[in-house]
């Protein structure tokens, strides 16, 4: 008979004598390939003893002061014999009565890897500030000429003293206006990329307008974000700059379809007053941007005189607010160069003064006379003449599409086929399935024989299942509908489906990839037919609309001394300088390489025709790459999902690991799953042959 001992944070936990703990650990379910973070919860009771009510404060007792936080999950350790078998967290669901005297106490264990889902939450990935908004330190300005350096070289960004290389890129994805080429034409105000004539007319104004255009992330910069929010660590088995299809993989910051902000409503621009440092009065403390009021509760209050003094050349409207712990409490506007004046009362609360408006914007002087008349004493706030700068930023968190980062962690997991494992330093080990079964412990394979209950045993058919569909979710842009609609059978763009005898029962299954699958266009010169070096992204729906759908995952491939194109700083033509033609930029791609000579690696389930040459030759999919090897094993007529019960030896239980190969006559089973009663030590395995 083995020991349980549970122990929250390093104080050890009464169990009853007959107390039945089962703990079931599997890493990917055969059952449900798609399941990703998979590990496992126990819920059970704990008696009321003297050690428990003390740990949990007489939860039941709600006048308790200062009690036990039943909201908050705490460290927790299942030691097997006083030897750790599992590490995790426990969370106090609720007190157990009877006869109105307290019983035990209701409480979950959690393996670290659910953990992550709990951590996370429903959070969205404009979330991930975390507390030092890293994500945000690679913002850009939103104006033609930061597009236009994002598009012929992208940025390469140091941020906490690292330096990323083409983190913020501009690719050639427009998300209204399509674009097109054509020498011969030189139509006004369209997409024509081609550079046609060289006169001072309105007829130049035509190629890609900065407008059209959005930056793309690199996707690893998302997932360190995810780290640095939720303060948890990916190993690099598959996260690393090494690994081209993942590392080269980029997110488009796409939120709202259209524009990043309409044109017809100027963006606006707002900033916050710097009052120094400078401060005599007693109950206010000033600290650059805030100005901090203590000890002025009830009928104490500090008055306050805001003149705002605008240069005289100015000639718009803006606003003035006063705000305290972060909610407007007065708001003015005025009409420059008119002065902008309030009076308010100041109680406790930290205080910032912001102005808005829509265009450069300088102001002469301001002035905040603050009275106390309780102490007395009073102090004025001077700031010198300054200029608020008409520069939207493009930052990251405000611009990502609105995907909740579980669904983008998972999604990630489902185009490479990933699973996930918490190690004993707290790393969150990730890698493909393929790679986390060939590299078994030291220890493997474990001999059970011995220890397998041979009087009753179930063989059933490992896969349930006579088809697997493997697809992405979004697939509504113009040329994705296109391609289903043309396709026979009505296929979806880089859609595939995995058939096992179709005479066998079993249901159809999808494994769905949360993301927007665009098919690209290369483009051909309309008046000779000449193949250009030049592919573009139409973000419109099949009515030729602007279009939202899901994110936007894809593959920059940096086309340097190609096809020249024309970029339009502005629209309509005001001088030559609205015009700048180009031979470097972006182009988007659903392959890793244009040419399968340098990479046949693509985000395409199926085997489709490369965008860009149009030929089937790159091969490197995500099903023949990441899910192939696995899953034509489970279609395998001679495969087998057994079930054993067995009473593991407590050297195994500690030290296995889902990666490792069980033997039973002789025969080479990988684990599926294995639930334990950790105090009886009957563990009912699900063993999958090797063939």
């Amino acid at each position: 008979m083995q020991t349980i001992q549970l122990y929250i944070g390093n104080i050890e936990v009464d169990l009853f004598e007959d107390e039945s703990i089962s703990l079931t650990n599997t890493i990917q379910d055969i059952k449900d390939i798609a399941k990703v973070f998979t590990s496992f919860s126990q819920t059970f009771v704990v008696p009321a003893s003297k050690v428990n009510n003390k740990l949990f404060k007489h939860y039941y007792n709600f006048d308790i002061v200062n009690g036990f936080d039943g909201r908050l999950k705490v460290n927790s350790t299942i030691e097997l014999n006083y030897l750790q078998f599992e590490k995790g967290k426990v969370k106090l669901e609720g007190v157990e009565m009877r006869n109105n005297e307290v019983y035990g106490y209701k409480i979950t264990f959690f393996g670290d890897t659910v953990q992550l889902k709990d951590l996370i939450g429903e959070d969205t990935l404009d979330a991930l500030v975390g507390d030092s908004n890293w994500i945000d330190g690679f913002a850009k300005p939103y104006n033609n000429a930061a597009i236009y350096t994002g598009l012929v070289s992208g940025y390469d960004i140091t941020n906490d003293s690292v330096n990323y290389p083409k983190a913020i890129i501009t690719p050639l994805i427009t998300h209204t206006t399509r674009l097109f080429y054509d020498s011969a034409s030189d139509t006004a105000n369209d997409g024509n990329l081609a550079p046609n004539g060289n006169g001072e007319s309105a007829a130049m104004n035509h190629g890609v307008y900065w407008k059209d255009l959005k930056y793309a992330i690199r996707v690893d910069l998302i997932i360190k974000a995810i780290e640095k929010t939720y303060g948890i660590t990916f190993s690099t088995d598959f996260f690393n700059s090494s690994n081209a299809p993942y590392y080269n993989l980029y997110m488009w910051m796409h939120r709202k379809k259209g524009n990043v902000e309409d044109p017809n409503s100027p963006a606006t621009f707002p900033q916050l007053v710097n009052f120094g440092l400078d401060s005599t009065m007693t109950n206010v403390l000033v600290t650059g941007e805030t100005i901090t009021v203590i000890n002025q509760t009830g009928n104490n209050k500090i008055t306050s005189d805001l003149t705002i003094n605008v240069n005289s050349a100015e000639n718009t409207v803006y606003t003035v607010n006063v705000i305290r712990d972060g909610v407007i409490q007065d708001s003015f506007a005025a009409t420059a160069p008119s002065a902008a004046q309030s009076t308010i009362d100041l109680t406790d609360g930290v205080y910032q003064v912001q102005i808005v408006v829509r265009e450069e914007f300088t102001i002469d002087s301001i002035s905040w006379d603050l009275q106390d008349l309780i102490v007395p004493e009073s102090h004025t706030f001077n700031v010198g003449a300054f200029t608020i700068p008409a520069t939207t930023q493009f930052v990251p968190s405000a611009q990502l599409p609105p995907q909740k980062v579980l669904e983008f962690l998972t999604g990630i997991f489902k185009l490479f086929n990933l699973t996930a494992f918490v190690l004993d330093n707290g790393t969150i080990k990730v890698q493909t399935i393929d790679s986390f079964y060939a590299n078994p412990s030291s220890g493997s394979p474990f001999d059970i024989s011995s220890n397998i209950d041979v009087s009753k045993s179930q063989v059933n058919v490992a896969l349930p299942y006579r088809e697997i569909i493997f697809q992405y979710k979004g697939l509504g842009t113009k040329l994705a509908m296109q391609h289903e609609q043309l396709t026979t059978g009505g296929v979806g763009w880089g859609t595939t489906e995995f058939m096992g005898d179709a005479k066998y029962d079993g249901g159809v299954y999808k494994v769905e990839a949360p993301f927007e699958h665009m098919k690209f266009e290369r483009l051909i010169d309309a008046a000779n037919n000449n193949v250009k070096t030049v592919q573009v992204g139409w973000m419109v729906n099949d009515n030729d609309e602007p279009y939202l759908g899901d994110p936007v995952l894809f593959y920059p491939i940096y086309q340097q001394n190609q096809d020249s194109i024309r970029f339009l700083n502005d629209r309509p033509y005001v001088n030559t300088a609205s015009n700048i033609d180009i031979n470097d930029y972006f182009i988007p791609s659903n392959s890793v390489a244009i040419s399968a000579a340098t990479s046949t690696a693509n985000i395409n389930y199926n085997q489709e025709n490369n965008e860009f040459d149009f030929t089937g030759q790159f091969t490197g999919t995500l099903f023949q790459t990441y899910y192939s090897t696995y899953i034509t094993e489970m279609f395998n007529t001679k495969r087998r999902l057994t079930r054993f019960s067995a009473y593991i030896p407590t050297n195994i239980l500690l030290n296995y690991t889902l990666a490792d190969r069980f033997i039973v006559n002789n025969i080479s089973y990988k684990i599926n799953s294995l639930n334990t009663n950790l105090k009886t030590g009957l563990s009912t395995i699900e063993l999958l042959n090797e063939v």
